[in-house]
C-alpha cells in the first residue's frame, strides 16, 4: 500500500511537470511528507523523477528551446551551486520557503490582473537576466530542490509562447537535474529503499509524460499563460504554508 501511494504522489507531480513544464517538486513533496518516507528518500526520488521526465520530454522533442537563454541559464546554474550550499548552511529552509512562497503569491496575483496581462509588452525582460536567474536557480536547487521557480518567473516575464516555455524549461531541468541527482548520490542522500521506489515509479512516469504532452496540446495558447500564473499562485501558497507551519512548529 505504501509503495502504491508513493507511486501515485510521484505520478501527480510528473503529470504537472509534463503538462506545464514545472511544478513536480512542490506538488509531490507535500504528498510524500504525508507518508512514512524519509526526507532524503523523498528528495532523491523527486530528483530522479524530474530528471526522467525531462529526459523523456527532451528526447521526444516536445517543445521549442530558446538556445541562447538555455546556455545563459546553465552558466548561471553552475555558478549558483556553491551559493546554494552556503544558503543551506546559513538560512533555515522554512524561512526560505516562506519568503519564496509569499513572493510567488504576490507575483502571480499581480500577473493575473487583466490590466497587467494586457499591459506587459512582449519580451519585457532583457535576455541578459538569464544569468542571474540561472544563478538563483542553481542556489535554490542545490539547497532545497527549488531550481524551477526562478526559471518559471523568467519565462513568464520573457513572454515565451507555450511551446518555447515548456521546451526551454525541460531542457534546463535536464541539465540541472543531472547536477542535482549527481550531488545527491555523491553526498550520500540515496537510501536503500530508493531504487525499488524509483523502479516502481517508472511506468507511471512514462504514462505521466505521455499524458502531459496530450494535455498540453489541448490547452489553448491564449489561456496557457493564465494557467501558468494560476499554478504559480498555488505553488506559492503551498510553499508559504509549508514554511509557516515549520516555523510555528519550531
Amino acid at each position: 500500500m505504501l509503495e502504491a501511494l508513493v507511486v501515485l504522489a510521484v505520478f501527480v507531480g510528473a503529470l504537472t511537470r509534463a503538462t506545464f513544464g514545472f511544478g513536480e517538486a512542490v506538488v509531490s513533496m507535500p504528498l510524500l511528507a504525508l507518508l512514512p518516507v524519509s526526507l532524503h528518500t523523498s528528495a532523491s526520488l523527486i530528483g530522479l523523477a524530474g530528471l526522467t521526465v525531462a529526459l523523456l520530454s527532451v528526447a521526444s522533442r516536445s517543445g521549442e528551446v530558446d538556445r541562447h537563454a538555455f546556455l545563459r541559464l546553465c552558466v548561471g546554474t553552475v555558478l549558483g551551486i556553491p551559493w546554494g550550499i552556503a544558503l543551506l548552511l546559513l538560512v533555515p529552509q522554512p524561512v526560505t520557503s516562506t519568503v519564496l512562497g509569499c513572493s510567488l503569491v504576490l507575483y502571480a496575483a499581480w500577473s493575473l490582473r487583466p490590466a497587467t496581462l494586457a499591459a506587459v509588452p512582449s519580451r519585457a525582460l532583457a535576455p541578459g537576466w538569464a544569468y542571474p536567474t540561472g544563478l538563483l536557480a542553481g542556489a535554490l536547487g542545490s539547497a532545497y530542490n527549488f531550481n524551477g521557480v526562478p526559471v518559471v518567473v523568467f519565462g513568464t516575464l520573457r513572454r515565451w509562447p507555450p511551446a518555447r516555455f515548456r521546451g526551454t524549461l525541460q531542457a534546463h531541468f535536464l541539465f540541472s537535474g543531472v547536477l542535482v541527482v549527481g550531488g545527491q548520490a555523491l553526498g550520500g542522500a540515496w537510501t536503500p529503499d530508493l531504487p525499488l521506489l524509483f523502479a516502481l515509479s517508472l511506468p507511471g512516469l512514462a504514462l505521466a509524460t505521455w499524458l502531459g504532452h496530450r494535455l498540453h496540446a489541448r490547452i489553448p495558447a491564449h489561456r496557457f499563460e493564465r494557467y501558468v500564473f494560476l499554478l504559480v499562485l498555488v505553488l506559492g501558497l503551498v510553499l508559504t504554508l509549508r514554511g509557516a507551519t515549520s516555523l510555528v512548529a519550531a
